[in-house]
């Protein structure tokens, strides 16, 4: 069976492989789609990571497969998480799974590789690693990696040193983990020769989201994102794989932020608990929560409090910054009818993203609203990616803060910009206005390229075919 590489770049659209002002950036890709083929793709809402990759691995709508975010509110246990790894949550087989089942039937072997793709955790693949930190009892927190086989994995933090953590997300994000996992993606290639991999390569993500879709910046990150596909297109090309190169969104222009979570609890809808480390949400027994995700707000009403979803429902609507709202089976209109949803689904303006903020005293706003905190945090919050503004000389305090820790002493590592909106300059999660900043998809293989998928629910039947067609050749 011929092998197939599939590399998730978010943020790759149609314009950054036509536009000639990026021809030099984007040499590899376009030589790739040259030899195969290139196409616009329909991505799903909201057009978020965890939603956008668990489509592609199955093939469904948010509401069959329930990622119906980055995060979301869990009734169950009455929290607010997000970046969950687990492929339970996922409902429904996996495109790897099908294809694993083929193959066993006509008693071939198959392998699979997920390296930085989403939902690793109790994938059954062969080869896996995705960013997991160690948390120690006495608060700290040190950088890692977790998959399997776990002598593997630590062959290549060996062979290829430690993930650079610290340039994965935050403040210091940049091109230096995504050339690593480019690295470790080839060196799988070479020395295990999976038959089906996937991978991850965030580049494009940080700086587009920090400086908008427009400037020098962006053939910056192209010629990284470019270098990166060239470093596992070679390794491709050497095992006789075909190759795959997908988005799950574009990135647009973004000016405004807008906080729900503060107008409702202005208008009495949303409950906190103050102490010794600020005011935190009462999800559990706040009237609504509003949980923010780039371009998309899921509203949860609690099942005491639903006879405010009317009052709630206009609120929010009349909103600045609030293009449109779904309720109830409203919320199918735009494949978002799942239980795991808010009973209010709130999508942005193009220019607007949503933010968690519920704090109205800037004196009381929680301890990790100035970290990098994602899975604290109730909603994403772009800002982690800028130090604070008002903080002077914000590496050198950095770095003091990580020798005092290193030192055993409890260090809160508070750099982060706050209630900065302004800096945000880019964000995503809604159907972009202009199909060529959506998402896009091209593969080197002219085979593939004859039935290209029209949107991204249909990739994961067209890598079926393509796996059944090499298998049949």
């Amino acid at each position: 069976m011929t092998p197939l590489v599939v590399l998730i770049a978010v943020g790759l659209t149609p314009r950054h492989l036509r536009d000639e002002r990026f021809a030099a950036a984007t040499k590899t890709l376009r030589g790739l789609a040259q030899r195969g083929g290139e196409t616009p793709l329909e991505g799903v809402v909201p057009a978020v990571t965890l939603a956008a990759q668990a489509s592609l691995f199955t093939g469904k709508l948010p509401q069959e497969h329930g990622i119906v975010g980055n995060g979301w509110h869990y009734r169950e246990t009455d929290e607010v998480r997000f970046w969950q790894q687990s492929r339970h949550l996922i409902h429904g087989e996996l495109v790897y799974e099908r294809a694993r089942q083929r193959a066993e039937a006509r008693g071939r072997a198959f392998s699979v590789a997920k390296l930085f793709a989403w939902f690793n955790q109790a994938s059954r693949v062969e080869y896996a690693m995705t960013p997991k930190p160690h948390y120690g009892a006495d608060g700290r927190k040190v950088f890692g990696v977790h998959g399997k086989p776990a002598k593997w994995v630590a062959e290549m933090e060996t062979k290829l040193g430690e993930f650079p953590f610290f340039t994965f997300w935050g403040p210091n994000s940049g091109s230096a983990a995504t050339e690593w996992i480019a690295r470790l993606v080839s060196a799988t290639l070479r020395e295990q020769r999976p038959t089906l991999t996937f991978s991850y390569l965030p580049v494009l993500d940080y700086d587009l989201q920090r400086y908008g879709p427009e400037g020098e910046h962006v053939t910056q990150a192209l010629t990284s994102l470019d270098g990166c596909v060239a470093t596992v297109a070679e390794a491709a090309t050497e095992i006789g794989a075909r190759l795959v190169v997908l988005s799950e969104y574009g990135i647009s222009a973004a000016k405004r932020r807008v906080t729900l979570n503060r107008e409702l609890r202005r208008a009495g809808h949303l409950w906190v608990r103050d102490g010794p480390f600020g005011e935190v949400l009462d999800v559990p027994d706040s009237p609504v929560v509003a949980v923010a995700d780039h371009q998309i707000c899921h509203v949860s009403l609690h099942p005491y409090h639903r006879e405010r979803l009317s009052d709630v429902r206009e609120l929010v609507k009349n909103t600045p910054g609030v293009a449109s709202v779904y309720v109830g089976e409203e919320r199918a209109e735009i494949g978002l009818d799942h239980p795991r949803a808010g009973e209010i689904v709130a999508l942005a303006e193009p220019e607007a993203w949503f933010g968690y903020e519920y704090w109205l005293d800037r004196k009381r706003r929680p301890d990790f609203a100035a970290t990098v905190d994602i899975h604290r945090k109730p909603g994403y919050d772009p800002q982690e990616m800028f130090f604070a503004p008002e903080v002077p000389w914000p590496k050198a305090a950095l770095a003091i803060k990580l020798m005092r820790k290193k030192l055993g002493y409890r260090t809160l590592m508070d750099l982060i910009a706050v209630d900065h909106p302004e800096l945000i300059r880019g964000s995503h999660g809604i159907v972009a206005v202009d199909p060529a900043d959506g998402p896009v998809l091209l593969t080197d293989a002219p085979e593939m390229a004859e039935s290209l998928p029209p949107r991204l629910v249909d990739v994961a039947d067209w890598l079926l075919a393509a796996l059944d067609l090499a298998e049949d050749a």
